[in-house]
């Protein structure tokens, strides 16, 4: 089932085109990344899917609806990256009130914020206020918040940023968790952690389109990507370069070395050998490249 499908859709403030004749079609499933530079259109295309503004032209339908229609309401929900809550309120009284604003009665929505905070794992909070929180802690109950009412569609931007690794990985299995329940599409410069998640992704830039489709990268097989432990990265490079089959190696950001085949050149099975008679331990390789250098590379 489609989610969201635009046609031609645009959006200008003055000159400035921030979304330039989208044409995207993405189907409900697994989580889909929505990516680019600063200024691509994102945040522009979020606000559209949301009804929180109005096209400059084209069409957008949102599980079937316009944007902002009735009909979505408790169908889809959205996480802003400043989301903020209300510092004289207790966090289970501010959920509460959001859930009544979907329709629920008190009793209902009393039940549903249990439900939710039991799902983020923090239901100890329910009668904390939000400035009391740590950041990992407040990101984790507007999550929560998020999941109220079990919508189909969730938007999410920047969901892990600026919070410590602990919460991250608590976040990521949670979306993880979740992902069957609903279709979550999330925006974030942290390519890595979107690696991690998604299964899709949608590339904007300069308000177009640029790349639409899967992120699995098994089949780009001429390279391979490794992330090394603690390596003197000369020796490392030169050693690959000793490989049969081996064109190239870069290094790349977090550790990772990006190495080029030739198209029939097994390499994985003699990178191994190499690194396991030289002592060298690698935390992750994979085939193909990683995700930011297939798109900005």
């Amino acid at each position: 089932m489609s989610i969201i499908e635009s046609s031609n859709l645009s959006k200008h403030y003055g000159s400035t085109k921030a979304l330039d004749s989208l044409d995207i079609k993405i189907e409900a499933g697994e989580p889909v990344a929505l990516v680019g530079p600063n200024g691509a259109g994102k945040t522009t295309f979020l606000s559209l899917i949301c009804g929180f503004i109005r096209s400059s032209g084209g069409a957008v339908n949102v599980l079937g609806h316009t944007p902002g229609s009735q009909a979505l309401s408790g169908r889809m929900s959205a996480l802003p990256q400043d989301a903020r809550f209300d510092p004289a309120l207790s966090v289970g009284r501010q959920l509460t009130f959001y859930a009544q604003l979907q329709g629920m009665s008190s009793g209902a929505a009393r039940r549903e914020v249990a439900r939710v905070l039991d799902v983020v794992k923090l239901p100890e909070v329910i009668n904390d206020k939000s400035e009391s929180l740590s950041h990992g802690m407040r990101k984790r109950v507007a999550l929560a918040q998020a999941l109220l009412g079990s919508p189909e569609l969730i938007l999410l931007d920047e969901p892990t940023a600026g919070i410590d690794p602990p919460n991250v990985k608590i976040i990521r299995d949670l979306i993880r968790e979740q992902a069957s329940n609903a279709t979550f599409i999330i925006s974030s410069h942290n390519l890595d952690e979107l690696e991690k998640l998604c299964t899709s992704v949608v590339y904007l830039e300069k308000g177009k389109l640029v790349h639409m489709g899967p992120i699995d990268a098994s089949d780009d097989v001429d390279y391979l990507t490794i992330r090394m432990q603690s390596v003197d990265e000369q020796l490392f490079v030169e050693a690959c370069l000793a490989l049969p089959g081996v064109v190239k190696v870069q290094r790349q950001t977090q550790g990772d070395y990006l190495i080029e085949c030739n198209e029939d050149g097994a390499v994985d099975q003699s990178l191994l050998a190499m690194l396991a008679a030289r002592g060298w331990s690698y935390r992750h390789l994979a085939k193909g490249r990683s995700l930011e250098e297939r798109l900005y590379g």
